[in-house]
């Protein structure tokens, strides 16, 4: 008589690999955790046109912030751990946290706000901001490969640079060097870097930071996101990153593109409708591409993915349970 094969179990409909708050169940895991920022050291922090209230920070950065400080404490005590195992003495590593999301979704704003919390709690006050722009090709060599209107896609960066500073880091070389970017220009400033002098924490924000893909298969053995000890992805709408990104395009055309030495001056004198105009069409040609294509993907890879509603508030919160 035949053997009959045991059924494989089903797996649950509802399955998940996150935990999911509503904006107010996330609140109540800050517990007693203080509110260190006052309005008026939150406002240099906040983008153009990216609101953010004190009850924001409140509901949503302070649980973050008290979940990273006990994940810094966790990761702390298992390199004590393997210092013990080794007989060797502990040497500090940085803490580094990936921040990923669509190009105006307010990454930069998020980065600047969280580091700002971060650096307040006691056990590890050196916190280091570096954004991934300074790892873009320089203008010159896009304009040579044809990636001008590829900018911000992963084959416009230099990835090896970027491996090499994240491996430096992580292995707490002492001094560290990042290049400088200018919004302004549009490129990368020659000769100018930032130094990072092992602090406790580094924040690495940008589009394509959890990638694991590349151009070639004889890329890097080693990704981006190998390095980080934590990673957040900021997820909204399409529609509402679009109107975000053509509200910030009437900001700078009124602010930014008025100086004649930015890349953008052309288009500061453009009409209100001429500018929705073009910040639409470079929305869905360039960023909106690149968000489907190679941003998108890599979402389900973060630890927390936090959802935002159309006024930039987080509405939902999603915890990656392993």
């Amino acid at each position: 008589m035949p053997s009959v094969m045991p059924a494989s179990p089903a797996v649950p409909a509802a399955a998940s690999r996150y935990l999911t708050f509503t904006r107010a169940e996330w609140a109540r895991l800050r517990l007693t955790t203080p509110l260190p920022l006052s309005e008026p050291q939150l406002r240099p922090l906040v983008g153009l046109a990216e609101p953010v209230s004190l009850d924001e920070v409140a509901d949503v950065y302070l649980p973050l912030s008290r979940l990273l400080n006990l994940y810094v404490a966790a990761t702390r005590s298992l390199q004590q751990a393997r210092a013990t195992f080794l007989g060797a003495p502990v040497r500090p590593v940085p803490f580094v946290i990936g921040l990923a999301g669509s190009v105006a979704v307010g990454k930069s704003t998020f980065a600047r706000i969280l580091q700002a919390l971060l650096a307040r709690w006691p056990s590890h006050p050196t916190v280091d901001l570096v954004t991934t722009d300074g790892f873009l090709f320089p203008r010159a060599v896009l304009e040579a490969r044809g990636l001008m209107e590829r900018k911000g896609f992963p084959e416009s960066y230099d990835v090896k640079r970027l491996i090499t500073f994240l491996a430096d880091v992580k292995s707490g070389v002492p001094e560290v060097t990042a290049p400088v970017y200018s919004h302004l220009a549009y490129d990368i400033v020659p000769g100018e870097v930032r130094h990072v002098h092992q602090p406790d924490i580094v924040i690495l924000e940008g589009l394509n930071v959890l990638q694991t893909r590349h151009g070639s298969s004889r890329g890097p053995a080693l990704f981006v996101s190998d390095f980080f000890d934590f990673s957040i992805y900021l997820d909204a709408q399409e529609s509402d990153i679009e109107h975000w990104y053509a509200e910030r395009f009437l900001a700078l055309r009124d602010t930014v593109f008025t100086n004649p030495s930015s890349y953008f001056h052309r288009y500061a004198k453009l009409s209100r409708e001429e500018a929705i105009e073009t910040a639409g069409s470079l929305w869905r040609s360039i960023n909106l591409v690149n968000l489907r294509e190679n941003v998108r993907p890599t979402r389900e890879r973060a630890h927390v993915i936090l959802e935002k509603g159309r006024d930039h508030a987080v509405r939902r919160v999603r915890l990656r349970k392993i």
